[in-house]
C-alpha cells in the first residue's frame, strides 16, 4: 500500500526533539570553505556528519581531496532495489555579527515562531538534514529504494576538488540518479522544480600604481588613483542602469529567452512585491514580470561584489591609495562557456587599462535539465503530495558547480526538489529555515524514494 501522509507525520512527531538536537550540532560549525583559517571548523563539521549518518543508519566513508574532505554515506534498504544519491553540501558562506546587516550570531542556534536561525540554515545544511532524516523514516517505513547521501564541503567556493572526489567513489556509488536538494522556491505557496542553472564566472581585478600612501595635496592631480581607475573599467563593462553587459563580443555568447519560455515564466505565478519584501529590495532596475523573470533566470548578468582600497575608517584621511581591487563575476546561461567569457573580459578590460591584473577565480558551466526525465516528474509528484500544490518548473538563478561535475563523471539522470524559500535569506544576513519546510521536505523525499522504488 502507498505511504499516507498520516504515517509519515507520526514518525516526523516522534522524532522532532532528535532532528533539531542535530540540526543544532550541524548548523553551530563556522564550516566557512572561503576562509582557510576556519579547516578545523570544517573537520569538525565533518566528525559530526559521520556522527549524523551513522545514527541513521547509512554506512559512511569519508573522501579526502586536494581540499575539503566530501562525506558518502549509504543507506542500504533492499539489495538490487533502486538507489538514488541526494547530493547537498555543508560549507557555508562566511558571516559575522555586527556585518553585512546581521543581528544575530550567525553561528547560534535560534528557534523562533517556527524558524531555525544560523548561517547554513537554508544554504544547505537544513535541506541536507531534512533528506538524511526522510531517508530513516523510509527505511523505517519499508520503502526499498536505497539511498546515498553526498556532502560536500566546498560547493560555497566553486566545487575545485568534486570532480576528485567523484573519481575516487565512482568505484563504491550505486546511484541509478541523482536529486539535488540546494535550490529556491518562488514563495511560501508555490513549489519550484528547477529546468537548469546559470553558470558562475568569479573574476578578481588589481592594480597597483604605486607603493604607499601618499598625501593628496601634494601628490593629488598627479598621481594616478587606482580606485578610481577601477570604477572606469567597471562602468565600460556594465550599464549601471539597465544592467546590459558591454564586453565587445560578449552579445554573440548567448541568446535571449524565446516569447514562449518567458511566457512560462509569467505564468509561474512570480510576484515581483514579493520577490522585492523577500530579499528586501527597495529599488529595482525594471518591475515588470517579464522583465525581471527573464533577468534572474535566463540572463547572464555582471555584478560587482566589492571594490577595497584606501581608508575605510572613521572620518576622511585625504591620501592618494597605492592600490585597489575588485570583485566581480558575471552569472552565465546554458550554451555560454566560462573560458570563452573569460577570454573577452579580459581583453577588454587590458585594452581599457593596460595595467590592470585580471585573475580568473571561480568557473562554473551552466547546466540546462531534461525535465522530461521520469525523476523529474517524480518529484514534481512529490512535492505536491507534501504541500498539496503542484510545482511549477523554473530556472535557478544561482550555480552548483557539483552538478555539471556529476552529470560529465556519473552520466545519471540529475533532478531538482530544493525546499528554501526566498525569505531564508540564502547568502544573506539572518539566514533562518522554516520548520513548514522541513516538515514538508521530509515527507516529499519519503514519498520521493516510494515513487523511485
Amino acid at each position: 500500500m502507498p505511504i499516507t501522509t498520516a504515517e509519515v507525520e507520526e514518525r516526523i512527531a516522534r522524532g522532532r526533539s532528535e532532528f533539531i538536537a542535530g540540526f543544532r550540532r550541524v548548523l553551530e560549525g563556522p564550516s566557512i570553505s572561503a576562509i582557510p583559517d576556519h579547516k578545523k571548523d570544517i573537520e569538525e563539521t565533518v566528525r559530526i556528519a559521520v556522527e549524523l549518518l551513522r545514527a541513521a543508519g547509512a554506512e559512511v566513508t569519508v573522501f579526502e581531496t586536494r581540499g575539503n574532505p566530501v562525506v558518502f554515506g549509504h543507506v542500504e534498504n533492499k539489495k538490487g532495489a533502486p538507489t538514488v544519491a541526494v547530493y547537498n553540501h555543508l560549507d557555508v558562506q562566511p558571516a559575522l555579527k555586527g556585518r553585512d546587516g546581521w543581528l544575530r550570531d550567525p553561528f547560534k542556534f535560534a528557534e523562533e515562531n517556527g524558524r531555525f536561525y544560523a548561517r547554513g540554515a537554508s544554504d544547505d545544511k537544513g535541506p541536507a538534514m531534512t533528506a538524511l532524516w526522510a531517508a530513516r523514516i523510509a527505511r523505517e517505513l519499508g520503502v526499498p529504494t536505497n539511498v546515498e547521501l553526498i556532502w560536500e564541503l566546498e560547493e560555497e567556493i566553486g566545487s575545485p576538488n568534486f570532480a576528485e572526489f567523484l573519481d575516487k567513489a565512482k568505484p563504491v556509488i550505486q546511484a541509478d540518479s541523482v536529486v539535488v536538494s540546494d535550490t529556491q522556491w518562488l514563495a511560501a505557496d508555490r513549489p519550484v522544480v528547477s529546468r537548469g542553472l546559470r553558470g558562475l564566472l568569479g573574476v578578481l581585478l588589481r592594480l597597483r600604481t604605486a607603493q604607499k600612501d601618499a598625501h593628496s595635496g601634494a601628490v593629488g592631480g598627479a598621481a594616478r588613483n587606482p580606485i578610481t581607475e577601477l570604477c572606469e573599467i567597471v562602468a565600460n563593462c556594465v550599464d549601471a542602469r539597465t544592467g546590459k553587459i558591454n564586453v565587445p563580443g560578449f552579445e554573440r555568447t548567448w541568446s535571449a529567452p524565446t516569447r514562449e519560455q518567458v511566457d512560462d515564466f509569467v505564468a509561474s505565478g512570480f510576484s515581483v512585491a514579493s520577490f522585492k519584501a523577500a530579499h528586501g529590495l527597495q529599488r529595482m532596475r525594471t518591475e515588470e514580470v517579464r522583465e525581471v523573470t527573464s533577468r534572474i533566470w535566463a540572463m547572464p548578468t555582471f555584478e560587482v561584489h566589492g571594490i577595497a582600497g584606501g581608508y575605510q575608517d572613521a572620518g576622511i584621511k585625504t591620501i592618494v591609495p597605492p592600490w585597489a581591487e575588485a570583485k566581480v563575476s558575471f552569472r552565465l546561461v546554458p550554451g555560454q562557456d566560462p573560458g570563452e567569457v573569460f577570454t573577452l573580459f579580459e581583453r577588454y578590460v587590458r585594452s581599457l587599462n593596460a595595467d590592470c591584473e585580471v585573475i580568473k577565480e571561480a568557473g562554473l558551466a551552466p547546466y540546462a535539465a531534461d525535465i522530461s526525465l521520469p525523476q523529474v516528474k517524480a518529484a514534481a509528484e512529490a512535492l505536491a503530495f507534501a504541500f498539496g500544490v503542484r510545482p511549477v518548473f523554473t530556472m535557478e538563478g544561482g550555480s552548483i558547480g557539483a552538478v555539471v561535475t556529476m552529470q560529465k563523471k556519473l552520466s545519471l539522470p540529475i533532478a531538482f526538489m530544493g525546499l528554501s524559500l526566498p525569505e531564508d535569506g540564502y547568502h544573506g544576513p539572518d539566514e533562518s529555515f522554516a520548520w513548514r519546510q522541513i516538515e514538508g521536505g521530509v515527507k516529499a523525499f519519503v514519498k520521493y524514494f516510494e515513487l523511485l522504488a
